[in-house]
């Protein structure tokens, strides 16, 4: 029970495979650039209390594994994961700004997978253990 975490009235324990693209899928996460989206993004998880368990950041993508608060909805954490750091990093950097004139550094969408190790078989069982099926 120890890798599950407390809210006030709750023990959770949600992770999620978050991944999402560059616009036109073009190789600019690199150098400076990475390193600038790679702290935004930690500050965006910080923020909202997302534990971030793995991440990999590709030149032209980035995957997160995450473990999430049951308060958050997770296009919320998308919308705040793109939209913030696509901001500063437009501003910030004069090669984005060139490459992306129409303010939108990420693709539209992203890829979501629940990852999880309750089956219904494993319901199934600690339910009936109790005397109630």
């Amino acid at each position: 029970m120890s890798n599950y975490r407390k809210g006030s009235h709750s023990v959770f324990s949600i992770h999620l495979h978050l991944v999402w693209i560059t616009r036109y899928r073009k190789k600019i996460l690199s150098g400076d650039i990475a390193q600038k989206a790679r702290a935004l993004i930690r500050g965006t998880c910080e923020k909202h209390q997302v534990e971030i368990l793995k991440g990999h950041m590709a030149p032209d993508h980035i995957h997160l594994f995450v473990a999430i608060p049951p308060n958050l909805a997770v296009s919320k954490l998308m919308q705040q994961l793109k939209g913030r750091p696509s901001h500063a990093m437009i501003s910030e950097f004069p090669l984005l700004r060139r490459q992306y004139w129409g303010r939108h550094m990420w693709a539209r969408g992203y890829f979501c997978c629940s990852s999880g190790n309750v089956t219904d078989d494993v319901v199934k069982q600690r339910y009936c253990a109790t005397g109630r099926c």
